[in-house]
């Protein structure tokens, strides 16, 4: 299995890191944590951790009830951490399973990244949408994303920016 997983891993590594991509990723947006209990969440990450609610949203179509906390400084530092909850936990989408649900990834030209991942047969879900912070979002497959589901974020100007001045 350890065999099978380093050659898919240097499958994927000559596949997206060798070829020019019309995109950039430019840090890391969120970590995304699910349980059925918002109060178990929102006691160790907020009362235990410390960190700071910033907003909660809702979405009867996402199943979800997120509170969003966050963590670190600036443009670039800053890094959220959503509390999800499913509003019915036998619905889908399971924001609670698994427990560490998916990271969120800042790119500075989401619709070419879209476009990049599908000629590359990595599967998009449900085009490009507004995410619980306002920012246009899409989220990739974990079956085309060695296992893990990956949010993708449109970076703001000034995430670009900070970005920029770091060369």
């Amino acid at each position: 299995a350890r065999l099978k997983l380093n050659m898919i891993s240097r499958a994927l590594y000559r596949r997206f890191c060798t070829k020019t991509r019309p995109f950039r990723v430019l840090g890391l947006q969120q970590i995304a944590i699910g349980n059925v209990d918002k109060a178990v969440l929102s006691h160790f990450w907020g009362d235990i951790m410390g960190l700071k609610k910033v907003h909660s949203f809702k979405s009867e179509k996402e199943n979800v009830d997120e509170d969003v906390m966050e963590i670190g400084k600036g443009t670039l530092g800053k890094v959220e951490v959503d509390l999800m909850t499913p509003i019915d936990p036998e619905k889908s989408p399971k924001v609670h399973i698994p427990a560490l649900n998916h990271v969120g990834l800042w790119v500075d030209d989401l619709p070419k990244c879209v476009e990049y991942l599908e000629q590359n047969k990595v599967k998009v879900l449900g085009g490009i949408r507004k995410g619980a912070s306002g920012f246009d979002v899409t989220f990739v497959h974990p079956k085309t994303a060695a296992g893990v589901l990956v949010e993708l974020v449109q970076a703001p100007k000034e995430v670009i920016e900070e970005f920029d001045s770091h060369k």
